[in-house]
């Protein structure tokens, strides 16, 4: 029996492939595409994503395939600098099939079983596990089912999830192109044009080459063609601009749904499976893959036994409110761009605010995710927050966390994991840039216990690791 079938292997299929990996379980992942999609659109990683990646030993892979952006001025497009204090001050732009390779070819290195033009028909559910059959009529039996299949996701649709929200109101065209106009041209016709249409936009990508985005009113061609985008630059700004030779083409509304639930039984959601939204901020892939680290190591730990009864439980209990806040950020960076007189007082209003540090820094950790703090119960601040990587005596904090196990990082040296070894790794440095005594982290990164008490700490490792090792 196969442990984790994974159905798509897009961003959020793989990472979760490879998390599980990283435990011992038997994954495998089904994808419908033969090949991945021939698009070369460039997809943000935000800070949150590359510290995550750097927690796996991925973030150097990631780098050398893409190209650093200032973070500031990425809420609703308002042209603000990134406050000062920020761990990181910049995202990453990388094209989305290099973002897929690299974490798909990561699964695969770690053992993973990835089969191309496959997919799920159908599946069956029962107290032992999900017997799945694929598109080409082979059955399976898995011990659980993991869809990851994208907003049209026939898990959750087989799994009659429902998927609240509202449908797409308003559309949107979007690509990748090169045109010969002068770039001075452009950046003066596009500001201008910005002063009342913010869905209005050519970003420079480099070599000529434009990131367009402009409206699709009365554009109905799906997909579009680059005479559809043509048609729209002259009615709007009046010349094309010389566009030509689109490297991808496409069109986006503003549907935003999230669905009810993100576990059945044995069958999960995950990604776009579980919420979409317009992609405002460039946050999708992120929230995608920030699931499957949620996800992975929960899910591991019920498939090898350790895991205390609730824990696969808290993976919908802290990830959905996180997707309906990011859902409630794009809503609100989608009335920040239109051109109707209320929505540009406000964005005004919010222009100026967004001078104040703290009201910057606030927006932009939203669209980040570094301002995530899991309801971990009463503590410190940062109980339940993320932890930045930090210098230590052997090495960065990072590098520690490259098996997916948890850490105990203590600047005490008179606290243990004994009993919890096979799951916790224990760093002892008394000289650890850290504002409290001894913490504990999760496989994902966040701070699940600060203290100095080692019998407060073993009930927390109960909590979040299960019983100790039998005989230890």
């Amino acid at each position: 029996m196969i442990d984790v079938i994974i159905s798509g292997c897009g961003p959020t299929g793989a990472t979760l492939a490879a998390e599980l990996r990283l435990h011992g379980v038997r994954v495998l992942v089904v994808e419908k595409e033969t090949e991945p999609l021939p698009l070369a659109r460039i997809v943000s990683l935000h800070i949150r994503s590359l510290e995550q990646l750097a927690m796996r030993g991925l973030l150097e892979r990631v780098l050398e395939r893409g190209r650093q952006r200032p973070v500031g001025g990425i809420f609703a497009g308002i042209p603000k600098p990134a406050p000062e204090g920020l761990d990181s001050a910049y995202l990453l732009g990388v094209p989305q099939p290099v973002v897929v390779r690299l974490l798909e070819d990561h699964a695969v290195d770690l053992g993973a079983e990835v089969r191309h033009g496959r997919a799920v028909a159908s599946f069956e559910q029962d107290e032992d596990g999900v017997t799945v059959e694929l598109t080409d009529g082979e059955r399976l039996r898995s011990r659980y089912l993991v869809g990851c299949d994208g907003a049209r996701s026939t898990v959750r649709k087989l799994l009659g999830v429902g998927f609240p929200g509202e449908p797409s109101r308003t559309e949107t065209l979007m690509g990748e192109m090169p045109a010969t106009a002068a770039q001075e041209e452009i950046t003066a016709k596009v500001a201008e044009i910005r002063e009342t249409d913010k869905r209005f936009m050519l970003s420079p990508l480099g070599e000529g080459v434009y990131r367009v985005v402009i409206p699709a009113a009365g554009i109905s061609a799906e997909p579009p063609v680059l005479e559809d985008f043509k048609q729209q630059l002259h009615a709007i700004a009046g010349t094309d601009f010389g566009i030509h030779s689109p490297r991808w083409l496409s069109r986006f509304g503003d549907a935003t749904r999230l669905a009810e639930r993100y576990r059945v039984d044995r069958v999960l959601l995950a990604g776009d499976a579980a919420h979409i939204h317009p992609p405002t901020g460039g946050q999708g892939l992120n929230l995608g893959v920030q699931d499957a680290f949620n996800l992975g190591w929960k899910l591991a730990a019920q498939i090898r036994g350790w895991a205390p009864a609730p824990l696969l439980d808290t993976y919908q209990t802290e990830r959905h409110p996180v997707a309906a806040d990011v859902l409630d950020n794009t809503r609100a960076q989608m009335e920040l761009s239109s051109a109707d007189a209320g929505p540009r007082a406000v964005r005004k209003l919010l222009t100026e605010l967004m001078d104040f540090d703290d009201v910057n820094r606030r927006l932009i950790g939203k669209i980040t995710a570094i301002d995530i703090r899991y309801d971990f119960g009463d503590g410190p601040d940062l109980l339940g927050r993320r932890l930045p990587d930090l210098d230590l005596k052997q090495g960065r904090l990072y590098d520690r966390l490259h098996q997916g196990r948890g850490l105990l990082l203590d600047r005490t040296e008179r606290l243990t994991v004994e009993g919890w070894a096979d799951r916790i790794d224990l760093v002892a440095d008394p000289a650890a840039a850290l504002d409290a005594p001894a913490l504990l982290l999760r496989p994902d990164g966040y701070v699940a216990w600060i203290g100095d008490d080692q019998q407060d700490l073993n009930d927390h490792l109960a909590r979040w690791f299960g019983q100790p090792a039998a005989g230890a």
